[in-house]
């Protein structure tokens, strides 16, 4: 394990607590965010982790979840027919008990090809996504974790001026913690600390 910092950090206000390296900077202090997201990136490897708060997609089935919310990433990025599912599981959630057990979060992972901002198709990077999705019935609130890992990098993209063209760079090969690890740490450490942060919804 690479010894990054990692230690609880506050989101939503602090009505969120959870854990991830130091590296990752929060996206609001440079753009606006949107109020139901905490987007926090490391420009230096291009790689990002997203939180959401999204009303209770009541009709999605519990054990599929978050393989319906990866297609639906993968349609709005208009890469729906290019998403290639790796693996799809849970993860229980340690630090969130709702009722007597564990909090736990369905889970799945999947390459696709995406471009940045308004670029096009000829400047797609190959993207792994790691999404969790923790359903707070009592709260009607779907929360979305997601952690996006650059695996290769268009010479056209606008991640080349960050981030040299090509094959990513092994997270191990520079100290960092791998995106995998790093998703699995922001799941498993997810924990609500102040339940009016859903009042009226998300």
């Amino acid at each position: 394990m690479a010894g990054e910092s990692c230690v609880p950090k506050p989101l939503f206000g602090g009505a969120i607590f959870t854990t991830f390296p130091d590296r990752f900077q929060d996206v609001s202090n440079i753009r606006e965010v949107p109020d139901h997201q905490e987007v926090l990136v490391d420009p230096s490897r291009d790689e990002s982790l997203i939180f959401e708060l999204l009303d209770l997609k009541g009709e999605v089935d519990d054990a599929g979840s978050a393989l319906w919310f990866l297609q639906d990433i993968a349609n709005e990025q208009d890469a729906g027919d290019n998403l290639v599912v790796e693996h799809s599981g849970t993860l229980e959630l340690a630090a969130l008990h709702l009722g007597e057990a564990p909090a736990v979060a369905a889970t799945a992972v999947g390459q696709l090809a995406v471009s940045k901002g308004r670029q096009g198709r000829e400047a797609q990077n190959i993207v792994r996504i790691y999404l969790a999705n923790i359903r707070l019935k009592n709260a009607a609130t779907d929360v979305l974790i997601t952690a996006y890992e650059p695996l290769l990098i268009n010479p056209l993209s606008e991640s080349a001026v960050a981030v040299a063209a090509g094959p990513a760079i092994p997270a191990e090969q520079v100290g960092c913690l791998p995106m995998s690890e790093v998703f699995k740490l922001a799941v498993t450490n997810f924990n609500v600390r102040d339940w009016n942060l859903f009042d009226g919804g998300p």
